[in-house]
C-alpha cells in the first residue's frame, strides 16, 4: 500500500516551513511526492531535507556530476522514483542523452565487475592499498 502524499493545504505548520524551504532553495512552485510522504514523520522530513539539500549544493563536484552520480546509485538500487526524479534533475543540470547512454554503460559494467569479484572472492591488490 502506497503512502497518501500530505498535500500543502493538509500539512502542519512545522511540514509547511520544509515544503516553503523546499520550494524556495529548488526555485519552484510544487512539491514531489516522496516529500509528500516524509511529510507524515515530520523530523524524518525535515532530517532528509536537510541533509540533501547539504549534500547536493554546490562544492567540489559539479550540481551535474552530483546528480549523474545520485542516478547511478538509484540505477544499481532499483529505485524507479529517484531514477525518475535524478534523471529529470540530471537533465536539467546538462546531461545529455549520449551521457546517459554512457552512465548506464558504467553502471552496468561496475554492476558486473562487482558482482565477479564477489563471487570470485578476488583478493586486494597490496598496490591499492
Amino acid at each position: 500500500m502506497a503512502w497518501k502524499p500530505v498535500e500543502y493545504v493538509d500539512a502542519s505548520p512545522e511540514v509547511r516551513a520544509v515544503y516553503d524551504d523546499i520550494m524556495q532553495t529548488r526555485k519552484t512552485d510544487w512539491i514531489n511526492n516522496f516529500w509528500k510522504v516524509l511529510a507524515h514523520d515530520p523530523a524524518t522530513l525535515k532530517r532528509t531535507w536537510e541533509s540533501i539539500k547539504q549534500i547536493m549544493a554546490p562544492g567540489a563536484l559539479d550540481p551535474l556530476t552530483k546528480e549523474l552520480i545520485y542516478l547511478a546509485v538509484s540505477v544499481s538500487n532499483q529505485c524507479n522514483y529517484c531514477i525518475a526524479s535524478h534523471t529529470a534533475a540530471s537533465r536539467k543540470a546538462g546531461m545529455t542523452d549520449e551521457m546517459f547512454g554512457e552512465l548506464m554503460a558504467v553502471v552496468g559494467m561496475a554492476n558486473e565487475t562487482n558482482r565477479l569479484v564477489s563471487g570470485y572472492r578476488v583478493e586486494i591488490d597490496k598496490a591499492f592499498e
